[in-house]
């Protein structure tokens, strides 16, 4: 069974703070053990010292034949039994032992075959040691404490900038151009630059760029559907004047789609622009459906499974079904259905469906791959003004089969008339 992790222990916060506690605590645990280990040698040296010491005076006293003090004696029932056999071998030595519950240094020697031993309190060497250990174990944990709160407060402070370049990111992803991460750090050119105040700095300089790349397509295609309006309009007029025939007929046709086209750019260059106004009111959502299909004059069905007033832009929401609709029939195949159930209306039709480009990415100017003819203005057109009316539009695979455009409209919210106040009581 596979654990999931919680998302938080994916953040680099969680992960650096892991990692200095970590690092921490092994310094902590490495330095404490060599000062632990470095103070307890040199007491117990000490004491051994001391306890040697004490065992030369009373081994001249022994010698001299003077009585033993109360801390010594000859071969006494309480001396560790390792001890005693060094000293029957002629050896000096010490140890540490419990006697009585408290901690003591025996120090023993030889003295005509049996053992000379002195005992000295080692009580106050241990509890020395034993509240070194504490020390450095509170101090341990109050450096890591401490350490840990400054580090994660360092690192949330890089953390808060990476974010911060992230949101801009998205918001450019999403559209917002003028989204800036405007780091301060990448301002000054004295001031040294950080890993994420070059990362910083490169998105602001790729935004910049891409703002001008786009700005300047946007720009190149007003002025080329403006700059063609003129010569059309002269076309469109000398077409008029040709005579009656089959090459006059072809001519006004390519006239006329070079017409639509150059509306299409316009109204592109229109939305582009970002300062489309609204005129929104409440419409009833299936008379409005019927009305665009009866004006595109196609086969077109209608089902209402719910009717909804929806608060809208009528000229715009028109355009976007009949877009919806016109691209059905030019690149799907019938039965071609436009359904409204609620404030979603969806416009499907039985043709081999969208390209994978399209439902992954969306719409693409001047790019079709269904076989038909077309420049891919019209779902473009589409997903911008229904961007500009609020409205969400999704392109899917129908099931079964086919195409599928899910247009889903802000419902209107009808305010409910106050209750009328109830007759006056009679007397």
């Amino acid at each position: 069974m596979r654990v999931v992790r919680p998302a938080w222990t994916a953040t680099l916060t969680w992960k650096a703070a892991v990692f200095i506690a970590v690092m921490c605590c092994a310094l902590a645990a490495l330095l404490g053990a060599l000062v632990h280990v470095s103070v307890t040698r040199q007491t117990v040296h000490d004491a051994r010292e001391k306890a040697l010491a004490r065992l030369g005076e009373v081994t001249d006293l022994y010698e001299a034949g003077e009585p033993l003090p109360r801390f010594a004696g000859i071969d006494p029932p309480d001396l560790p039994a390792a001890l005693r056999l060094l000293a029957l071998r002629g050896e000096r030595g010490t140890v540490v032992a419990d006697r009585g519950g408290r901690p003591a240094m025996w120090a023993a020697g030889p003295a005509d075959g049996r053992a000379l031993a002195v005992r000295l309190d080692y009580t106050q060497s241990a509890g020395t040691i034993d509240a070194l250990g504490r020390s450095l174990l509170g101090s341990s944990v109050l450096a890591i404490g401490a350490t840990l709160v400054v580090g994660v407060f360092a690192v949330t402070r890089v953390t808060r900038r990476l974010h911060l370049t992230a949101r801009v990111a998205r918001r450019i992803s999403a559209g917002d151009l003028d989204a800036r991460v405007d780091d301060p750090r990448t301002k000054d050119p004295s001031r040294p630059q950080d890993e994420v105040a070059t990362v910083s700095g490169a998105l602001d300089t790729m935004a910049s760029s891409l703002q001008r790349k786009l700005q300047s397509e946007q720009r190149f295609t007003a002025d080329v559907a403006h700059e063609l309006r003129t010569p059309l309009t002269g076309l469109t007029a000398a077409a008029e004047l040709l005579p009656e025939g089959r090459p006059s007929e072809l001519v006004r046709d390519r006239v006329r789609a070079m017409r639509a086209l150059t509306e299409d750019l316009l109204e592109i260059s229109r939305l582009d622009a970002r300062n489309e106004t609204v005129d929104l009111a409440a419409h009833e959502l299936g008379p409005l459906a019927g009305r665009v299909v009866r004006a595109s004059g196609t086969e077109t069905e209608v089902r209402v499974v719910r009717d909804a007033t929806v608060e809208t832009d009528r000229r715009r929401l028109e355009r976007v079904l009949g877009n919806l609709v016109a691209n059905a029939h030019k690149h799907g195949a019938p039965p071609v259905v436009v359904t409204v159930d609620g404030p979603v209306v969806t416009v499907r039709d039985h043709g081999p469906g969208y390209p994978a480009y399209l439902l992954e990415s969306g719409p693409q100017r001047f790019r079709t791959e269904s076989g038909g003819k077309g420049h891919g203005l019209g779902l473009t057109i589409a997903v911008g003004q229904a961007e500009v009316i609020g409205a969400e539009l999704v392109f899917a695979g129908a099931p079964g089969g086919g195409a599928e455009a899910r247009l889903r409209l802000p419902e209107y919210v009808h305010l409910s008339d106050p209750e009328p106040e109830g007759p006056e009581g009679s007397a």
